[in-house]
């Protein structure tokens, strides 16, 4: 089959009703409004807040952005499916919400990898602080963030349209890498190869986030202003981590080594988990977790009924 533009994949359907399909098309609209409100409230108040313009919220800034970009990547494509009979999407429309979801895990990766250097350094070393991350620096490593995520993706979607395919039915409810790799009719060793590296550079960035963290934590043992630093900057960013890096493991290696027909509600939960939970779980508990982001957004809202009083 010759790529083109003419090329329509069949996404695998939600086994139910319609009936069934429209509760869950109003949950998953609810969900998607949520996780934009949620996410947007912290980006409005870290941009509108002179005193929040530290490193540590500015990346969470960022961090938040991405949840915005990975969110959209997959709830317009669902509602749509959600409201039809029939789930297909171009070739074009797949390689692009392929794009965005992977540069969306590459980014989160990378940004939670900063976020815990940034950590490392205001508790490990905290006399050297403002030295060491400087606004420069933080604008360099933003940059660093997005531009790595962008290539890597954009790499990775180079390679996969080069391949002839002969199927067109993805055993998924959304277009993913390896989905489409399963219906090249030639040998796809590069891709095999080029994904492992990926997954190996990233996980390697999950494991020096836990270094750091052992490193950390000796530290914060060393005073109580230490540990309720800690907890509250630290502890948010690893529940982040482990949620995004379970989910999207599983989801990868399930994918490549495991049965189809097998564990089908649990593999699309977990293959929905790293796209929708992170994306809304992340603003909630660094919102609730964070004093000064929790006081501004307090005050900002009572500031907001007493004007409309």
């Amino acid at each position: 089959m010759d790529n083109s533009t003419e090329i329509v994949f069949v996404l695998q359907e939600l086994n139910e009703t319609m009936a069934k399909k429209h509760t869950y098309f109003a949950v998953t609209l609810l969900v998607y409004l949520l996780t934009i409100v949620v996410n947007l409230t912290l980006i409005v108040t870290i941009v509108s807040q002179k005193t929040l313009h530290e490193p540590m919220f500015i990346f969470l800034c960022s961090l938040c952005v991405n949840g915005i970009f990975g969110a959209s990547s997959f709830y317009p494509k669902m509602l749509m499916d959600l409201s039809s009979d029939l789930s297909v999407i171009s070739y074009k429309a797949c390689l692009c919400q392929m794009f965005v979801i992977y540069g969306y895990v590459f980014c989160e990766f990378t940004t939670l990898t900063v976020m815990a250097y940034d950590r490392y350094v205001a508790i490990c070393k905290p006399l050297n602080y403002h030295s060491i991350i400087t606004p420069g620096k933080v604008m360099r490593l933003l940059l660093f963030t997005w531009l790595l995520s962008i290539c890597e993706s954009a790499v990775a979607m180079a390679v996969i349209s080069t391949l002839p395919l002969c199927g067109f039915n993805i055993e998924k409810i959304y277009c993913t890498a390896w989905a489409v790799i399963k219906l090249s009719c030639v040998d796809t060793i590069i891709n095999n190869v080029f994904g492992y590296f990926l997954v190996v550079f990233h996980v390697l960035q999950a494991v020096l986030i836990l270094i750091s963290y052992v490193n950390i934590v000796k530290a914060s043992v060393r005073s109580q202003e230490d540990r309720s630093k800690f907890m509250q900057t630290c502890l948010p960013h690893l529940i982040a981590l482990t949620n995004f890096t379970i989910a999207l493991l599983f989801d990868d290696m399930y994918a490549r080594y495991g049965s189809s027909n097998r564990l089908q509600a649990l593999r699309n939960f977990m293959s929905l988990e790293y796209l929708v939970v992170p994306p809304l779980l992340n603003p909630l508990i660094y919102g609730l977790k964070l004093n000064q982001i929790r006081r501004r957004i307090f005050r900002i809202c009572s500031q907001k009924r007493h004007d409309l009083k």
